[in-house]
């Protein structure tokens, strides 16, 4: 079986992120894919059936440390929700899904999250303007560190 290419992610991401209420288990090749959502915290995993081999000498990536990001007074903070990679865009050459300065509505995509070659995508969860966008495209970021910084509307 072949590879799933950016768009097979973007479309199964897509269709999780449209669930209410459900669980899904997908497995395509070696990917076994389990996504719980309803009334608790959505749960998100993903296994290869068997476990790769580990790079002879390969070790961790770790993000850059990186200075802390200000965010404002009244100001609202995106996040990362763990370490992994950030992408303003769906897909290389794409356009950013936001820039500074743009107005957003709550459900509005402003990025894309990856760990582990699972793509989730970040939306803004506020109406309001984004004044800063600390972080550049596929940056390696530590859990809690600011993507994206938002002046939500009065």
């Amino acid at each position: 079986m072949s590879e799933l290419t950016h768009d097979d992610v973007q479309r199964i991401i897509q269709i999780i992120d449209e669930m209410d209420d459900r669980d899904v288990h997908l497995e395509i090749g070696e990917l076994k894919l389990h996504v719980t959502r309803g009334a608790s915290a959505p749960l998100v995993a993903a296994t290869p059936r068997t476990p790769p081999a580990p790079p002879p000498t390969a070790a961790p990536a770790k993000p850059a440390s990186a200075p802390a990001a200000e965010v404002p007074p009244g100001h609202v903070a995106i996040r990362a929700p763990t370490m992994g990679t950030f992408y303003r865009a769906s897909s290389p050459g794409a356009k950013p899904h936001a820039e500074i300065g743009d107005r957003v509505q709550p459900d509005d995509t402003v990025g894309v999250f990856e760990v582990m070659k699972l793509f989730s995508t970040l939306k803004a969860g506020v109406a309001g303007t984004i004044t800063a966008i600390p972080v550049s495209n596929e940056a390696m970021v530590e859990q809690d560190q600011v993507l994206i910084v938002i002046k939500p509307d009065k």
